[in-house]
């Protein structure tokens, strides 16, 4: 990969870390890209038919996902035993710190992403993609909000190309995508080596700025026209990839970004039957690595346990 090469990992400032992992979730979904004809467009559908310089990006957790898919993973992984209880302990004092302070410390940030790497360095990739697949099937068949998949199902008929962006593992962004018939993932990079992971990520966490950051790369790469693309969030982090294109669209939002849409003007379609969706996940600090819901499973699990 193009961009492994660039830089040494000790000197990358937090731009370059941006950057290096918008390339390489660049380079990850375009990986995935094979020439398919589009379908035929509906004459009612709100995208404009055969606009092949338009396309849709997606946010997953709470706006195709009832809930955060790294909750889901970190679950599934330790019923799997994929890591060891005193790993699990370990991230779960760290993640109540995280609660207890309400604070997103760039230090402590830092320490979070590797002690959730640390849980997956010199784990075969071959064993985590067969567990997610194990994992989010009953996941997608019960998790997925029928409004949110119904409006990717209108930007494919209408022949665009659809992506999900999201800080989730690469991993897991791409079996989601693929499942929900999508044209590919951009999601957090994780660094391999033989076919096992090291511990480190490519860059860092597609997160806020960086998911931006991916989209401009992935536009200029398909040659799209983001003023003629569409953007779907429930999130105040996304923000920023919101405003790069024509038409942001707010699912499901969080407070901060309900009163920034009222501001913008933008549209808000809210899925939820009058009532909060329930966010299963963690602050934003929190959410680092390809396990940061490592902590939300260890508990989530001990409560089933002793009830």
């Amino acid at each position: 990969m193009a961009a492994l090469r660039r830089l040494t990992q000790s000197r990358r400032s937090t731009g370059d870390r941006t950057a290096l992992a918008a390339e390489a979730a660049a380079d990850a979904a375009e990986a995935q890209l094979a020439p398919q004809p589009p379908k035929a467009p509906a004459d009612d559908h709100t995208p404009e038919p055969g606009d092949v310089r338009a396309a849709a990006f997606f946010d997953c957790d709470n706006t195709i996902l009832r809930g955060a898919a790294i909750f889901y993973l970190g679950v599934g992984l330790y019923r799997r035993r994929f890591f060891s209880r005193r790993d699990l302990a370990r991230f779960a004092w760290q993640q109540a710190a995280f609660r207890l302070h309400g604070a997103e410390n760039p230090e402590h940030i830092a320490d979070a992403r590797d002690s959730a790497l640390g849980l997956v360095a010199g784990k075969r990739t071959a064993d985590l993609e067969r567990i997610c697949e194990e994992i989010f099937e009953p996941v997608l068949a019960e998790k997925v909000w029928p409004g949110t998949r119904a409006l990717v199902q209108m930007h494919l008929d209408a022949g665009q190309r659809v992506w999900l962006v999201t800080a989730a593992p690469q991993e897991v962004a791409r079996l989601i995508a693929r499942r929900l018939g999508m044209t590919g993932a951009l999601g957090t990079v994780a660094e391999t080596r033989d076919g096992e992971y090291t511990g480190r990520l490519v860059g860092g966490m597609l997160h806020g700025p960086a998911k931006a950051a991916a989209v401009q790369e992935l536009a200029r790469r398909e040659q799209l026209d983001l003023a003629r693309c569409a953007a779907f969030s429930d999130s105040a982090n996304d923000i920023p990839m919101l405003s790069l294109v024509g038409h942001p669209y707010v699912i499901n939002p969080d407070g901060a970004l309900r009163r920034h849409a009222r501001a913008m003007g933008w549209r808000v379609r809210d899925f939820r039957t009058g009532r909060k969706a329930a966010r299963i996940g963690l602050p934003a600090a929190a959410g680092l690595g390809v396990l940061a819901g490592a902590a939300a499973a260890a508990v989530a699990v001990h409560r089933r346990q002793r009830a």
